[in-house]
């Protein structure tokens, strides 16, 4: 049996991904899936980008690394509040990291324990999925970019809530967020264990880490940090787990 783990939205948070990083080394998972949006929102876009490439093993492109890019190539082109509002991170991250982030993938899939899943991160592949959503909301989840594959379950991210949601169809997971969590402010992520790449039909463990970190250095981290957009707003956020934006 393997351990597989799959994490995403670090948002610029260090002091949460440093702590699941502590956590990662304890549970010695044999591969790391990230889910997207590495970047943005949080003050420490260089450290989690670099982190997420450092540390995983597969990566996919989120909705956040996915504006803060556009946002670059749009630079010189757009007058648009938004775009200038990005600013920020894409200064910050620089030409390398913004190329490489823009070439990531916006979904994959993964054999485990017989059971095809589908992973991606929420937009820009697909939607937003909350765990409280109706069944024929979710099960919309289940289908490729392109329409023509259908999967028999799917791990994804975006709601920065974590939920395992047991369909007709099958399983809709949410790994929940590192960095930016909504409900419990500490850091998120999914250890699934089970036969990877296996078509025999095995038990799947699914396990929600919820790991604390040092929220108030977190937060204080945000508001130290010159010309971050919302600062204030980010710093509730991940103190709390409330948004106000």
């Amino acid at each position: 049996m393997n351990k597989l783990l799959f994490l995403s939205d670090l948002h610029g948070n260090y002091q949460a991904t440093l702590a699941m990083e502590k956590e990662i080394a304890r549970i010695a998972p044999e591969k790391i899936w990230f889910l997207g949006d590495a970047v943005g929102k949080g003050p420490s876009n260089i450290e989690t980008c670099d982190w997420v490439r450092s540390h995983c093993d597969f990566f996919l492109k989120g909705n956040w690394d996915d504006w803060i890019c556009e946002s670059y190539f749009q630079r010189e082109t757009s007058d648009s509040p938004y775009i200038q509002e990005n600013r920020f991170y894409y200064e910050q991250l620089g030409e390398e990291r913004i190329l490489w982030l823009h070439a990531l993938p916006l979904e994959a899939e993964v054999l485990i324990s017989g059971v095809h899943f589908r992973l991606f991160h929420g937009r820009p592949a697909d939607q937003l999925y909350q765990g409280y959503e109706p069944d024929e909301k979710l099960k919309q989840g289940f289908l490729s970019c392109d329409k023509k594959t259908k999967y028999e379950s799917y791990i994804c991210a975006d709601s920065h809530r974590p939920y395992i949601r047991s369909l007709h169809d099958g399983y809709a997971i949410n790994t929940g967020s590192v960095g930016n969590s909504i409900g419990v402010p500490r850091a998120h992520a999914l250890l699934v264990e089970g036969d990877l790449g296996s078509e025999t039909l095995s038990p799947i463990y699914f396990t929600i880490l919820s790991v604390p970190y040092d929220n108030r250095k977190a937060a204080d981290t945000a508001l130290a940090e010159e010309g971050l957009p919302l600062a204030e707003a980010y710093a509730r956020e991940v103190l709390t787990g409330h948004y106000s934006r």
